[in-house]
């Protein structure tokens, strides 16, 4: 039976002579690839004159993502930093593993918008809305949030509670939470937010051209955070806890339901 079950990969990082290339940090590359590639080919559908426009944006969206999610992680774990065993170094190191994505989501955004600015006054017209520009990015976001989940896959990270079937993932004895040794498997919780968040990818997709602009991005907003709402109930690692919930759990409350007041809004707009 145990063959069966999802392995945790023996390594996570590949030695090229001088070079070290960690798994973690390529899938995050990979993942903001296929972004800007799906991103860009949506966008243009908005008009002429609008190629380039994504992946000259990205060039201050994605460095501010991955600093925002950096910096989302490392204050929602500061013990893992700064408490008595930790290293303030290790805030650093991001190729290790560590993004949050509502730090990633939040300030990637205002990258984005701050970009998106720039490019009006670098091509000297106006471009369509932002939102416009939002709901062409948001399906390719979700498959980089897919990608990106393997990076946790190959850190042996971010699992959930210990579960024993055919999809279970089996974890080392040296990466198995304090208190969980003597469980061999757990919930691949990477496996199910990769999932969760293609399902709704394609479902943009196909409802694109019935939505209103604005409506794909909230919808983004509003069925991932409803997913990662349960996803989060069954992970054991470390979090801080308000009323018998993760701090996340929360978050993604609020999320969804300010999701939902702008889906709301922009359906009443007349596409």
């Amino acid at each position: 039976m145990l063959l069966r079950q999802i392995p945790t990969p023996t390594f996570s990082k590949l030695e090229i002579g001088p070079l070290t290339v960690h798994l973690y940090a390529l899938c995050i590359i990979a993942g903001v690839a296929v972004a800007i590639w799906l991103g860009d080919k949506r966008f243009r559908k908005n008009g002429e004159g609008l190629e380039h426009v994504v992946a000259d944006v990205a060039i201050i969206a994605v460095p501010a993502g991955v600093i925002g999610g950096r910096i989302y992680h490392v204050i929602s774990s500061p013990d893992n930093y700064f408490g008595k065993n930790g290293h303030p170094i290790e805030a650093i190191k991001i190729w290790e593993g560590g993004l949050g994505i509502w730090g990633a989501i939040a300030l990637g955004t205002l990258g984005a918008w701050l970009g998106y600015k720039n490019q009006e006054k670098k091509l000297g017209k106006k471009l369509p809305e932002f939102r416009y520009f939002l709901d062409a990015l948001a399906p390719g976001i979700l498959f980089a949030q897919a990608i990106g989940r393997l990076g946790n896959w190959f850190n042996g990270e971010l699992f959930g509670r210990p579960l024993d079937t055919w999809w279970a993932l089996e974890i080392p004895v040296d990466l198995r939470p304090l208190g969980f040794s003597e469980f061999p498997t757990f919930h691949p919780t990477f496996l199910y937010e990769g999932l969760w968040t293609s399902l709704i990818a394609v479902v943009l997709i196909l409802l694109t051209s019935k939505l209103a602009p604005g409506a794909s991005f909230a919808l983004y907003v509003g069925a991932y955070s409803f997913g990662r709402f349960f996803i989060e109930s069954i992970r054991i690692d470390s979090a801080h806890m308000l009323a018998g919930m993760r701090i996340n759990q929360w978050l993604a409350l609020f999320l969804l339901a300010g999701a939902g007041v702008a889906f709301r809004k922009f359906s009443k707009t007349i596409r």
